[in-house]
């Protein structure tokens, strides 16, 4: 991690067009000043003006075997009777019977790029009570921005993960069969309001906020540019002057721009997730001199009835006499971590004591508590 930024200078000769050398040389400082191991700036960072919009949609997925919504779903009876109506086919109401049809709710990521006839991935998610959207088709669902207005038309066969199959008394699944998905199965009607090239100035904005990552990333850049560009505004975002040779074309500059090498400082961090017994835990963490000594409690109860039989023809009644055996097996291993121990060392000396992964989220808790733990606990 201590390795050196070596950076090369590369002259140019003039050209008759001073703004295309400029960008030029730009474009190899750009490179020069890559580490060799290190995050490309587009990893940990969005740019202005290159986020997605959600999109979210009412419809209605046909052509299911039996597995549909039940008739309790009035929605799905409206949604029904609603669209046949439009269609001028005249039915009863009441006679409506959905076990072929589920309401859905369908759910798309627009980029701020898509442009009429662009096609996009869509979620179908369902409402009701419907069991499966296995061999179900969606039909036309118009998908709407936070605005209201139609952006994209959803329509297609369904892809769904999963398979379920039930009888008069058991039921078998394997993952979700109520989610699906399809692939472009969206087509964008309307592009979103936005001239990316007419920015004077951009926002860089890190996906984990770190005052000493936001800094490296504006001298990085101010260094790449050969001009202070760059400040840090605070520790997630970066803003960023447009130079003069790329107003009104901001391409060539970002798509250099992304590809410099950071090498991120986050906090050192431990993540728990309790329900599945995963323990991530971060390079940067470390332990102050501490003793752990874990105790592994067992206790075993088992049940051993005694059944007394009268004789023939005793009159006496069967008794049954209960016998309980409890034993406990208790296991006290210790552990000697040093001053400053590392991730390594840890999970080392956690195995060689025989801990769970149960264990050490027990000991991780335990050494937080303690103060022994230099890095912030999340447990999800």
């Amino acid at each position: 991690m201590g390795e050196q930024v070596i950076e090369r200078r590369t002259g140019r000769r003039r050209g008759a067009h001073i703004a295309a050398a400029a960008a030029a040389v730009l474009a190899m400082a750009l490179l020069a000043v890559q580490t060799a191991y290190g995050t490309r700036l587009k990893d940990i960072a969005s740019f202005s003006g290159s986020r997605t919009n959600q999109l979210v949609g009412y419809g209605l997925v046909v052509g299911l075997s039996g597995t549909g919504d039940k008739r309790g779903s009035e929605f799905t009876v409206q949604s029904i009777y609603n669209m046949l109506d439009r269609m001028g086919v005249r039915v009863d109401r009441d006679s409506l019977k959905p076990k072929n049809v589920a309401a859905v709710m369908v759910t798309a990521q627009m980029p701020v790029t898509a442009k009429p006839g662009t096609r996009m991935d869509v979620t179908i998610s369902s409402l009701g009570d419907s069991s499966s959207l296995l061999g179900g088709v969606l039909l036309v669902t118009p998908l709407k921005g936070i605005d209201g207005n139609i952006y994209a038309i959803a329509q297609g066969p369904l892809l769904v993960g999963g398979v379920s199959a039930e009888g008069a008394a058991a039921t078998v699944s394997k993952n979700i069969t109520t989610v699906g998905m399809i692939p472009g199965g969206a087509n964008v009607e309307r592009a979103i309001p936005f001239e990316f090239n007419q920015q004077e100035g951009l926002s860089i904005a890190l996906k984990h906020a770190d005052f000493s990552t936001a800094q490296q990333v504006a001298q990085k850049i101010n260094d790449a540019m050969g001009g202070a560009f760059a400040a840090a505004v605070d520790g997630g975002t970066v803003a960023l002057t447009v130079p003069d040779q790329h107003k009104g074309n901001l391409v060539p500059l970002l798509a250099n721009l992304e590809n410099l090498e950071i090498r991120p400082d986050n906090k050192a961090r431990v993540v728990v997730d309790e329900k599945t017994g995963t323990v991530v835990v971060g390079s940067e963490v470390r332990l102050s001199r501490v003793a752990v000594a874990h105790g592994n409690l067992q206790i075993v109860i088992s049940e051993n009835p005694q059944v007394s039989q009268p004789g023939p023809f005793s009159q006496g009644k069967t008794v049954v006499t209960p016998q309980t055996n409890v034993a406990v097996h208790e296991q006290n291993n210790r552990l000697m971590l040093v001053e400053g121990a590392t991730l390594q060392e840890l999970v080392d000396g956690l195995n060689a004591i025989g801990a769970t992964p149960r264990d050490l989220i027990s000991i991780i808790r335990t050494l937080k508590s303690a103060g022994a733990l230099h890095a912030d606990l999340e447990v999800i």
